[in-house]
């Protein structure tokens, strides 16, 4: 008998010790062999596109049914030149057109007149003897085989007339085509884009075009990729981007160019893309931060749609962005986007500044830290003390980043970790001021350091001073104004925001002035968008977009956000705030930051503001080489430009030429011939002035300023 334990025992195999092993050199062998052939298959000239890959093989089907559908009218049609080539080929050569032509030359037509008339009867009797022998040639057959012969003689003819009258490259009589496979997916003859390339002046009239990608749908439109003959660059396709596009019989808003960049592309490559209509003339997309509950300021923000209808997003953090238009152009629209996904984070902060005095931005102040409405003095000294605030704020982060461990802060730079840790309280803060004009021109005298300036100038070096260290801190500087002009925002300001967006504007000194130096000679120019095109703009990005890092720049049609959505995202944005215990400032109700004294500045923040950050001060440098320094800002530095046109500071200080160029000699400075890119991109010799010696007489004018006064012994 077993009890009922032993019954449960099931004798074991024995356990063996043991280690499990991989060939992984066979492995990893086979496996660099097929990653070879791979390699081989993909780059061997011999092999046809077609078996490459299995787009290319559905092509390839495609291209073999539409030639075999088309082969009958094709044929038709080279019978046809080749008949038409053929009769005038016979014409000449029986009325000895070489002989007679020559003759002309030589000035001895009517010595030669017997010869001709001699040849000529002579070949029209030979034309008359092959077409009688060739013709009972062939009666004969017919009677010997049958109809037979006729059949034979027809298609032979016909073959012969069809090879002659055939579409080829470099054939006599013919025009060269696209080189590449030909399908119905192109809407034109290709040799219709070869010839506005030439008709715009891209190419020359020996050069061609060469087929990189085939045509093919993408959206509402058809894209196509080409390579430059050599020493062509795609920069100049882009540039001329307008010529191309009246070439093409087609509006510039339809033609999109981009240079092909990174490992698939060179100088030379070109991606087009003509759509079919004008892609902003549909009503624009609703804004998607709609359907979403909340939203990460890590994230780019939605920001609108190009015209291939990709989704465009703006990186926020760590850059500022700079939004400049004439009026009702969509500039207010396009800075509350940027504002709307920083609002449904409910870790950021907000400083929201409305000098336009409209309605536009209330519905922010439910969830902003600091809000202010209005365009009086006392509104614009508030300002000074929200950015007196921000700048004490980065320097207490950066302070506290330095005793901060390499893990939780690699680099000197706020971490999605450090924005959302309440204890650090370090939020990434945006900074919204629409129509910043206002505050950069307010002539309020403050006291800074001991002098009187006015509160514009001191409101522009303290968001000089955000912009250059701020963003590294978690500050995000969004400027929105429609007076895009030198004198309203600094250079050296301009010159440190990363982002820009252009909306339409009068001239392309204005959209130079918001997108950079000569981007309109680069192909980028505002002031040539149509003025029914609401939202539009031209935009700089500062990061990676959807249409890749390395695009300079994109046009870009900005959502649609009424002030009921904007409401809406707002009072969301509240919601989140109050549920996480983020709701701080004036969302809460709590007293404002004090406007700044007329009278004074704290000293701690003017001592941030160095020298080196502003332009030497304009009462110790004499005129006119003051206003030249007040003009040029940044560009007066040593990484700035190299030289200035004087027509060009002329217009801009509006002096008279003949005392102005007397008193620029006066100071040390001599006008100097130069050469220039106009905005037609044509390269022009000007007189003007450099830099550098600019930059010399303003630190003669300083040292002579500095000396002891020698008054009388």
């Amino acid at each position: 008998m077993t009890t009922p334990n032993e019954a449960a025992v099931v004798p074991a195999d024995p356990v063996l010790d043991g280690e499990l092993v991989e060939d992984d050199d066979r492995a990893g062998g086979q496996w660099q062999q097929s990653r070879r052939l791979v390699s081989w298959w993909q780059r061997c000239p011999r092999v046809p596109a077609a078996l490459k890959s299995h787009t290319n093989a559905i092509q390839a089907a495609k291209d073999a049914a539409v030639a075999v559908i088309c082969a009958p009218w094709r044929f038709v049609g080279a019978t046809g030149r080749g008949t038409v080539l053929a009769v005038r080929a016979w014409r000449r050569w029986v009325t000895v057109h070489d002989y007679r032509q020559a003759a002309e030359y030589s000035e001895k037509l009517a010595d030669k007149y017997v010869e001709i008339r001699e040849l000529t009867l002579l070949r029209w009797r030979v034309t008359g003897a092959v077409a009688g022998i060739g013709a009972a040639g062939v009666a004969v057959a017919d009677m010997l085989y049958g109809r037979l012969v006729l059949w034979i003689t027809g298609v032979i003819s016909a073959a012969v007339l069809a090879i002659t009258g055939r579409r080829q490259d470099g054939s006599p009589g013919r025009r060269a085509v696209l080189a590449g496979p030909r399908s119905l997916t192109w809407t034109m003859d290709p040799q219709i884009l070869v010839d506005a390339f030439r008709d715009a002046k891209l190419i020359g009239k020996d050069e061609t075009l060469r087929l990189v990608e085939r045509a093919h749908r993408v959206g509402q439109g058809w894209a196509i990729t080409v390579d430059l003959p050599a020493t062509r660059k795609a920069t100049d396709v882009v540039k001329n981007r307008e010529a191309l596009a009246s070439a093409l019989a087609v509006d510039e808003v339809q033609l999109l160019i981009e240079r092909v960049r990174g490992n698939g592309g060179h100088a030379g490559r070109v991606a087009m893309w003509v759509a079919d209509t004008d892609p902003y003339a549909t009503p624009p997309t609703r804004t998607p931060l709609l359907e979403v509950a909340c939203w990460d300021a890590w994230r780019p923000v939605p920001f609108g749609r190009d015209a291939r209808d990709r989704r465009i997003s703006l990186p926020l953090v760590w850059t500022s962005l700079l939004v400049g238009a004439i009026p009702r152009q969509g500039k207010t629209f396009a800075a509350r986007l940027a504002a709307a996904g920083l609002i449904l984070d409910p870790h950021t902060r907000l400083y929201v500044a409305d000098f336009k005095a409209g309605k536009d931005w209330d519905a922010a102040a439910q969830a902003a830290h600091r809000f202010l409405s209005g365009d009086e003095p006392t509104h614009v000294l508030t300002l000074a003390a929200w950015l007196v605030e921000l700048i004490t704020d980065v320097q207490s982060r950066y302070r506290r980043m330095r005793d901060l461990d390499n893990q939780t802060c690699p680099e000197s730079k706020i971490t999605p970790t450090m924005s959302r840790d309440p204890s650090m309280n370090m939020p990434i803060t945006g900074i919204f001021i629409d129509e910043v004009q206002v505050p950069l021109e307010e002539r309020t005298p403050i006291e800074v350091q001991g002098k009187m300036i006015p509160a514009g100038e001191y409101i522009g070096e303290l968001l000089t001073w955000l912009a250059k260290k701020g963003p590294a801190a978690g500050i995000v500087l969004v400027l929105a104004t429609q007076r895009p002009d030198t004198k309203t925002i600094p250079s050296a300001l301009r010159a440190v925001l990363g982002s820009r967006f252009a909306l339409r504007v009068m001239d392309w000194r204005d959209s130079n002035i918001i997108l950079g130096e000569q981007m309109n000679t680069r192909g980028w120019d505002s002031s040539r968008l149509l003025p029914s095109h609401k939202g539009v703009g031209i935009l700089r990005p500062d990061g990676e977009t959807a249409a890749g890092a390395d695009v300079l720049a994109m046009t870009v049609r900005t959502d649609y956000m009424p002030n009921t959505d904007w409401t809406t995202l707002c009072t969301r944005g509240r919601a989140l705030r109050e549920a996480a215990g983020t709701l701080t400032g004036h969302a809460l109700g709590t007293t404002l930051t004090p406007a700044l004294d007329p009278a004074t500045v704290a000293p701690l923040i003017s001592r941030t503001l160095t020298t080196e950050d502003t332009p030497p001060p304009a009462q110790e440098v004499p005129e006119p080489l003051a206003s030249v320094v007040a003009y040029l800002g940044a560009d007066l530095d040593e990484d700035g430009r190299e030289f200035v046109p004087t027509a060009e500071l002329i217009d801009a200080l509006e002096v008279e030429p003949t005392a102005f160029g007397r008193q620029m000699g006066e100071r040390g400075c001599r006008p100097r011939p130069s050469r220039i890119i106009g905005e037609d991109g044509t390269s022009r010799q000007v007189r003007g002035y450099l830099t550098a010696d600019i930059r010399t007489a303003v630190e003669k004018a300083l040292r002579k300023a500095s000396e002891p006064d020698q008054g009388p012994a």
